[in-house]
């Protein structure tokens, strides 16, 4: 099972990453969980840094990357 960390960043309640599978899981304020695929380490290193968390998602995950809802 992927580690997930909480965090409370505008609709961002928890982040996994799986290095393995570039895979990013994101747990959002609605209680979804969205997995994006093809998520680069370094990309993951800048969001789960970010001093604005929801904007870095917004601006380098949400649109760049293909989503898929697992709940």
């Amino acid at each position: 099972a992927m580690e997930m960390k909480a965090v409370s960043a505008g609709k961002l309640r928890a982040l996994g990453y799986d290095a393995g599978a570039r895979t990013l899981r994101v747990e959002f304020d609605d209680r979804r969980i969205v997995e994006y695929a093809g998520v680069p380490p370094e990309t993951w290193r800048r969001l789960s840094t970010a001093g604005s968390m929801w904007s870095c998602f917004r601006d380098t995950i949400e649109d760049e990357f293909t989503a898929r809802r697992v709940k």
